[in-house]
């Protein structure tokens, strides 16, 4: 006999499906991408998080084990202390069904999350117990093959009202970013 416990009460997880995983992580492999921290990547998250004035910014490419932040701007330790008094420290690898990213990438277009405490779809995922998360901002990386690569995201502590402004700002990062990601005279950097 199998016993499967069941899941915490309020945690709605419904990661989506992302069935372009394989082709995604062959794509990213020919540009380079992918596998390992970037310099000018995590210059890159650096810029936006000053941007847009939040504690977290990623450069995020999804594959088909997870979720990896070639570029990433993070506090060294979280800004929310756990039960416990520790804080948690964001590393560069996710699972898919942590965070906010696959849900770009399987709509393949921005999501804008005020307070993702009021949305039941993403209020139990669990960067928001881990790290925190109250606000997310974040747009699909699609190449000139119609491939989503990945995201660029920002995330904050507490509910930011994005409007229409942050909208057009993580667009814009995210269409700048991907013109660079593919061009051959930078070697697929961004600067």
């Amino acid at each position: 006999m199998r016993y499967d416990p069941p899941r915490p009460a309020g945690r709605l997880l419904l990661t989506p499906d992302d069935t372009e995983a394989p082709a995604r992580t062959r794509r990213l492999r020919r540009l380079g991408l992918g596998e390992r921290p970037e310099p000018a990547l995590d210059a890159f998250a650096g810029h936006l998080a000053s941007l847009t004035g939040t504690p977290y910014a990623m450069v995020n490419f999804l594959g088909e084990t997870g979720q990896f932040f070639a570029g990433l701007r993070a506090p060294e330790v979280g800004p929310v202390a756990k039960e416990d008094g520790t804080r948690p420290v964001m590393g560069r690898f996710l699972p898919r069904d942590h965070g906010f990213c696959p849900h770009v990438v399987a709509r393949r277009k921005a999501l804008v999350l005020d307070d993702v405490r009021d949305y039941p779809r993403f209020a139990g995922n669990p960067v928001v117990d881990e790290y925190g998360v109250h606000s997310y901002l974040g747009a699909p990386l699609v190449d000139t093959t119609a491939m989503v690569l990945g995201t660029v995201c920002v995330a904050d502590v507490s509910p930011r009202p994005w409007g229409r402004s942050g909208l057009e700002t993580i667009k814009a990062a995210a269409a700048d970013l991907v013109v660079r990601l593919q061009a051959p005279e930078t070697g697929g950097l961004p600067f």
